[in-house]
């Protein structure tokens, strides 16, 4: 992968939810494989969650923790319905205590505990996307920044087209407006996409009454934005999956560097990346089950249901006639219902022997075995990624933000998978599934993908040469004299 120039030092700071941290923490492990140092900085909450664990599963000398307040208290929930919370909360005392941090190099330089060698100063931040103040100061503080934005690059492409959508008239859609009206203003998309597939808040642009929908959407626009002040934009994707975004997207950023799926090239310990304790004992149940003949069913780490809802989702799989495995969080259902409840719930529909459900499953390695058949999704692009690396076909059921544009280029574009958004009925469950485990058509779809994303992320791939040039790339960060040059780009 080659070596960067000593003595580079990326500080990465990720937003603090799961599958940020996922995504942040492959990249990190990926960098210390190139020989350079990183400093992954958590929240103090999120740390003290993943404990010991987290840094004894990477075990890399290169690779090191440390931690931040988001300044929230410790029993806050910290759920999908307080993320405006967590990132006011961020944005003020979050970003005194990093810029404190970063600003006193006395504390980012002591060897490790494991005995490894001293950290050289910080000479590059890596920031999250969504961490706009991550990125100013950094430059504030001489240090130069990127941004990694951890979903596609259609939906990034998305967010920065909503002032040309507004421009067209497509924003705000109209009361009661047709959601499968074409939506033109989103560049190389003129011909496929739909208001129902722009990211969620979309819909709720202009809004009467929704003044936490228009938030989000201003700040994941400005977010977007953003980025073109800093050094170059990271996305975990493939030039082979989303080259005409990336096209669109590259003449408005300083430089871009498309490198995934990097949980194909540089996966980071499982251990080390979930918040949640994964149940490996479904492992040795899909061991019991015929090859593709299982229905795995995740949405993800904020997805939340109605019990209705629920009671669809179940009615649908048990009517399809599969044995499924189902990541049914403790938090997922609305309403309190006890998570024994729904267990109890799914076994009684089912069967103990055609149903497992799951508090949390070790995603990659389920997807990777020979019995799971297809996948339910949210279409989270950690998950979409994850699916198609294996080749396995999804039923994408979108819940927020980027997964509608997913789902909408799962079935639309690559034709992996069935687009489900926006329905949740037990006979359309059903008959989703179905159609996605027995369908030729979508399966080769999946498997022809999966063959060109290896070819990505192997040794001379478009991927795994742009992880290189992105090593090379903060090597010359490094260097005080590119760095002068750099800076006098700016």
């Amino acid at each position: 992968m080659g070596t960067a120039p000593a003595p580079a030092h990326v500080l990465v700071f990720p937003w603090p939810i799961q599958g940020h941290l996922n995504v942040m923490l492959h990249l990190a492990v990926a960098l210390a494989g190139a020989g350079v140092h990183v400093t992954f900085l958590h929240t103090d909450y999120n740390l003290r969650r993943l404990g010991a664990a987290a840094a004894t599963a990477v075990a890399s000398p290169w690779l090191r923790f440390m931690s931040v307040t988001d300044g929230l208290p410790d029993d806050h929930p910290r759920t999908v319905a307080n993320l405006g919370e967590i990132s006011r909360s961020l944005h003020t005392a979050g970003r005194a205590a990093y810029r404190a941090l970063l600003a006193s190099s006395s504390q980012l330089v002591p060897a490790d505990a494991a005995g490894g060698g001293a950290f050289p100063p910080v000479t590059t931040v890596v920031a999250d996307a969504l961490l706009p103040f991550a990125i100013d100061v950094a430059e504030e503080l001489g240090v130069p920044a990127l941004a990694f934005r951890t979903a596609s690059a259609c939906s990034f492409l998305a967010y920065m087209s909503v002032p040309r959508l507004v421009e067209l008239g497509e924003l705000p859609f109209p009361p009661g407006g047709d959601l499968d009206e074409p939506v033109r203003g989103v560049p190389g998309m003129e011909g496929f996409l739909r208001r129902r597939d722009l990211p969620s808040p979309c819909r709720h642009h202009g809004a009467n009454n929704n003044d936490d929908a228009a938030a989000l959407l201003g700040r994941l626009v400005d977010a977007a934005v953003h980025c073109s002040k800093a050094r170059a934009l990271i996305l975990n994707t493939a030039a082979s999956l989303e080259a005409p975004a990336l096209a669109h997207i590259a003449p408005r950023m300083r430089d871009v560097f498309a490198v995934g799926p990097l949980h194909a090239m540089s996966p980071a310990p499982a251990a080390a990346t979930s918040l949640w304790r994964a149940d490996d004992g479904c492992m040795a149940w899909l061991d019991c089950q015929a090859d593709r003949s299982v229905v795995y069913i995740s949405l993800g780490s904020l997805t939340v249901i109605s019990p209705e809802q629920f009671t669809e989702f179940l009615s649908g799989l048990v009517a399809a006639g599969n044995p499924f495995l189902w990541v049914l969080r403790p938090d997922m259902v609305t309403a309190r219902r006890r998570h024994a409840d729904l267990q109890e719930s799914v076994t009684a529909a089912a069967g103990d022997s055609k149903a497992r459900v799951v508090g949390w499953a070790p995603q990659r390695n389920v997807l990777r075995h020979r019995a799971v058949g297809c996948f339910l999704t949210h279409a989270g692009w950690n998950s979409t990624l994850e699916a198609a690396v294996e080749g396995v076909p999804t039923v994408c059921w979108p819940f927020f933000t980027d997964q509608q544009i997913n789902s909408r280029f799962v079935g639309g574009v690559w034709r992996t998978g069935l687009d489900m958004k926006d329905v949740c009925d037990a006979a359309v469950v059903a008959r989703m599934v179905r159609e996605a485990m027995e369908s030729c058509e979508i399966r080769a779809s999946a498997q022809s993908v999966a063959r060109q994303l290896r070819r990505d992320v192997a040794e001379g791939g478009s991927s795994a040469t742009e992880l290189k040039r992105l090593v090379g790339f903060i090597g010359e960060l490094a260097t005080p004299i590119q760095h002068a040059k750099s800076e006098s780009e700016v």
